[in-house]
């Protein structure tokens, strides 16, 4: 994990109740940065344990943003974001 990230985990209590998409049976990496030119990728905790989000800031820049789980498979493994 990078240490320059505060990762928070907000658990809902839920358990998944859906099944996980086939095309991405070992996560996800979703690009969040709209292009920037400047980005920073953060591994998440992965797998998830539950349906909930985490709570991402940078402790450089301020930067806070949210990603939600589903605790399956197909959950964000890592996320790129736009460096500010």
């Amino acid at each position: 994990m990078n240490e320059r990230f505060k990762i928070v985990w907000l658990d809902s209590g839920k358990e998944p109740r859906c099944a996980s998409n086939p095309d991405y049976p070992h996560g996800i990496e979703p690009d969040l940065s709209s292009g920037a030119s400047k980005t920073c990728t953060v591994m998440l905790p992965y797998p998830a344990k539950r349906v909930g989000a985490y709570s991402i800031e940078c402790q450089t820049c301020g930067l806070r943003v949210g990603i939600t789980t589903a605790g399956r498979p197909d959950d964000p493994r890592s996320v790129k974001l736009a460096c500010k």
